[in-house]
């Protein structure tokens, strides 16, 4: 399991309602269903990824989330998970508020870009940053929208958007003292559960 959902299942509780925002092959969901006893729900558009959920049990919804989650009733789940998909999406803050509006909380992760290493290879190198958390070509990734973890506090901030836990993880997808002392320098991803 992937560092971000090995952190973030801790937030969810047991026997609740779970949304999962490009939950990819469901094997998180998967997860969730025999260890906490969820009631599951996945959006997901690529169709290999849906034909793997439903391999695995998993509830999905073939679904694109940039055009909003209107199909859902407010307050529907109790979490709605999306997690390394907020850089990818056309309109990050709206997708922001819709989770909000379905989930009495929610968790996100994403890889913070203003990250030293991704910052120093800019600044020495004068091309778009490459990593392993970053593998692509500057032309043919699908991150649109480049966020840091001083960005999404700040939208918090302009929502009045509560956020209940924050955390960041080192290269080793770890919590240490450099990421809690500067966040936004030391830390590669970042997780939040927020609510409002």
């Amino acid at each position: 399991m992937r560092a971000d959902l090995s952190l973030i299942q801790d937030w969810i509780t047991p026997g609740s309602r779970v949304l999962d925002l490009g939950c990819g092959d469901g094997s998180f969901l998967a997860h969730l269903k025999r260890t906490k006893n969820i009631r599951d729900c996945g959006l997901e558009i690529d169709a290999d990824n849906i034909c793997l959920c439903l391999e695995a049990g998993v509830n999905v919804i073939e679904q694109n989330m940039d055009k909003g989650l209107a199909n859902f009733e407010t307050a529907s789940f109790d979490t709605v998970v999306l997690a390394q998909t907020l850089q990818a999406l056309h309109r990050p803050d709206e997708i922001v508020d819709e989770m909000l509006r379905v989930g009495k909380n929610c968790i996100l992760t994403f890889p913070n870009f203003a990250y030293w290493r991704h910052r120093l290879s800019l600044l020495g190198n004068g091309r778009m940053p490459k990593s392993p958390q970053l593998p692509y070509e500057w032309y043919d990734t699908p991150n649109i929208h480049h966020c840091t973890i001083r960005d999404f506090d700040a939208l918090c901030k302009s929502k009045n958007i509560k956020i209940l836990h924050r955390t960041v993880v080192d290269e080793r997808q770890l919590r240490s003292a450099l990421a809690n002392f500067n966040p936004n320098f030391f830390g590669i991803n970042a997780i939040y559960h927020i609510t409002r």
